[in-house]
Formats: C-alpha cells, structure tokens, sequence
C-alpha cells in the first residue's frame, strides 16, 4: 500500500480549504482547485511567498491570481486584478486595493469561478 505523499497539515483552517479544494474539483471538473490543493499539501518549509512585484510581472489585466502561500507588500501592483491568497501582509492587501485589484481569499474565488476558468497560479 503507498502512503500519501504528504502529511495533513497542523493549520486546521488549511486543512478544511485542501478538502473542500478537493471536492470542488471533483464537483466542478476543474483540475486548477486539484493543483492548488496539492501545493497546499506540501510540507511548511516548502510554503509559496510570493512578492508583489511577481504579481505584477506575470499577472494580466482583468485575469484571476492564485497564491497557494502569502503575498507579500515588495513591489507594486499596477493592474486591476483579482489576488486570491491563504494569507496577504497588511501592507499588500493595503496595495492590491490602492491599485484597483481585489484581494479574497481562494475559497471566495472557488464560490465565484467554480469552474477554474481564466485563472493563473502564481508559486
């Protein structure tokens, strides 16, 4: 019998958002909350930060981010997009606003874009 590949994580609120990422990809048939889900799996050392200014070097007007990790404030954001995250520093949720984006958390961008569609994940 193989083992899973990684542990369940101590975060009880990660925890609760890998199973109903599982599920909704299973519900939906979208292989995106799947991918996310198993990011999120990995062990802590391996947690996604990522900086604003990476954001903005990849992201495209009007199209959906997903950061399985923390955003960070280093950098600027210039184009109005939608960031979902596990966790955002005060200060960049502070800039995604000023720069007309939206920040919501991954399950909030689940509720709205069920199907996955025209999002980009940002590791």
């Amino acid at each position: 019998m193989q083992r899973n590949k990684y542990r369940k994580p101590n975060n009880p609120v990660v925890a609760s958002l890998i199973r109903e990422l599982k599920r909704q990809s299973t519900k939906n048939d979208a292989p995106v909350w799947r991918r996310i889900a198993d990011i999120l799996s990995k062990p802590s050392r391996q947690r996604v930060v990522v900086n604003l200014s990476k954001i903005n070097r990849y992201a495209k007007e009007g199209e959906s981010i997903i950061v399985p990790g923390k955003v960070l404030a280093a950098g600027e954001i210039s184009k109005g997009t939608n960031i979902a995250a596990v966790s955002f520093s005060e200060t960049a949720r502070k800039k995604i606003v000023d720069g007309k984006g939206k920040v919501m958390t991954i399950l909030d961008l689940v509720k709205e874009n069920p199907k996955g569609s025209n999002v980009r994940i940002i590791v």
